[in-house]
């Protein structure tokens, strides 16, 4: 493993999302407010899904971005990267590309980082944590959101001595129909619900009408965690905190500093520790999550999460 002084050089799986340039700029520009020390991205592939407009249509702009104002390679597969770089952002915009990409980089034994959602299939997120094991290498997934500073502050400042016995987290839940359900933008307050409740969650239901959605977990110890997703404008992400001392409210907009940044702090030192700030356990049970969200839709009941 890389040691803590010395830069890592950082390699992109997936130049279809905003977060390519978004996380290229927090790394390689040393003047940005929220620059984040101790590595550079170096290389880049740039794939992309045909059936997917959101990935296909933003490839072209974003690779050029990373060749001309980063200083990115630009290969032709996720094994060249691999082999240039030190650690890997599989940042691929498609869900369910995910297991695949990771299969072709996990033998070169770098730690990687892969963006929301790990997958879009409970199986294929099995398969991933199998493959990461087998290959003794970390990997982290998470949503910015779950590291929004205003939520972490929320959370650093719950009394001593109080508990959280339950949490409402809000937000934006726009469907991609490529990312099946919840997935694509759910993953979002999903993962702000986990980052307060913890894992442990044993059933889900959830229902639609019109452009919202109402989602509800039972967590094995009684507590309850809900989200509401909508898909009218202007929505924002919040969180309602309940504690033995009081509700705290947290407006995730409320902080300066970007999610990005958050979030890309803690991947930087599981890159160079081999630590990772989320176990892949629990994100994986949020994927187990969403499934049963979409199911409880589907079918208009209660489901427990680790059911087929």
């Amino acid at each position: 493993m890389t040691s803590m002084e010395q830069p890592i050089r950082i390699g992109m799986i997936g130049l279809d999302t905003s977060h390519a340039p978004a996380f290229a700029e927090l790394f390689n520009d040393a003047t940005h407010s929220y620059h984040v020390h101790g590595g550079q991205v170096v290389a880049a592939y740039p794939g992309g899904s045909a059936d997917f407009p959101l990935s296909i249509n933003r490839v072209a702009g974003f690779t050029a971005e990373l060749r001309e104002k980063y200083g990115a390679a630009i290969l032709d597969s996720p094994e060249a990267v691999a082999e240039q770089a030190d650690a890997i952002l599989l940042i691929t915009a498609d869900g369910r590309l995910h297991e695949e990409q990771f299969r072709a980089v996990a033998p070169y034994g770098k730690p990687v980082f892969i963006d929301k959602p790990l997958t879009v299939d409970p199986q294929a997120a099995e398969r991933i944590s199998e493959l990461a094991e087998r290959h003794r290498i970390p990997v982290m997934s998470a949503s910015a959101l779950r590291y929004a500073e205003a939520l972490t502050v929320s959370l650093d400042s719950v009394e001593d001595g109080a508990e959280i016995h339950g949490a409402d987290c809000f937000g934006p839940m726009q469907i991609e129909p490529t990312q099946s359900g919840f997935y694509w933008y759910g993953i979002h307050t999903a993962d702000m619900l986990y980052r307060i409740m913890g894992p442990g969650c044993s059933s889900v239901s959830a229902v639609s009408s019109g452009d919202s959605d109402s989602i509800v977990g039972i967590w094995e110890d009684g507590r309850i965690g809900t989200i509401r997703g909508s898909r009218r404008p202007g929505q924002s992400y919040a969180a309602a905190i309940h504690t033995t001392a009081g509700t705290k409210l947290s407006h995730m907009a409320s902080h300066a500093k970007p999610y990005y940044a958050s979030l890309l702090e803690r991947v930087i030192r599981m890159f160079k520790t081999g630590q990772c700030d989320v176990r892949l356990e629990e994100t994986i049970e949020i994927i187990k999550f969403l499934d049963a969200a979409n199911r409880s839709v589907a079918t208009g009941g209660q489901v427990k999460l680790n059911s087929r």
